[in-house]
């Protein structure tokens, strides 16, 4: 007897779970926000010379550029993103035309 009311509980809650998984409300909005940056390859010999002295600096200096691109921001402000490496680690550094770090 316990083994049939407890099945029909079981059925009986089932139902409801799976009647209320697909009862619909309102439908939401999703909306997605694109970063409007523009990136633009330039080669490592290319870079301006204030941008260069500041690779040679401490602590970058122990990295390995790899790739440089000229990044033009949404507000029109640009900076050279250049990628890095030192062994298995990359990292990333943004600096403005005259070698100073962009944020």
């Amino acid at each position: 007897m316990k083994k049939i009311i407890l099945s029909a509980a079981f059925l009986a809650f089932a139902g409801f779970t799976a009647a209320n998984a697909t009862e619909v409300k309102e439908p939401v909005a999703i909306t997605v926000k694109q970063d409007s940056a523009t990136k633009v390859p330039v080669e490592l010999k290319d870079l301006p010379e204030p941008v260069k002295a500041t690779l040679q600096t401490e602590p970058v200096k122990a990295w390995t550029p790899t790739a440089a691109f000229l990044v033009t921001a949404a507000d029109k402000s640009t900076y050279y993103q250049i990628d890095i490496k030192k062994g298995e680690e990359t990292a990333s550094v943004r600096l403005d035309k005259d070698g100073k770090p962009v944020k």
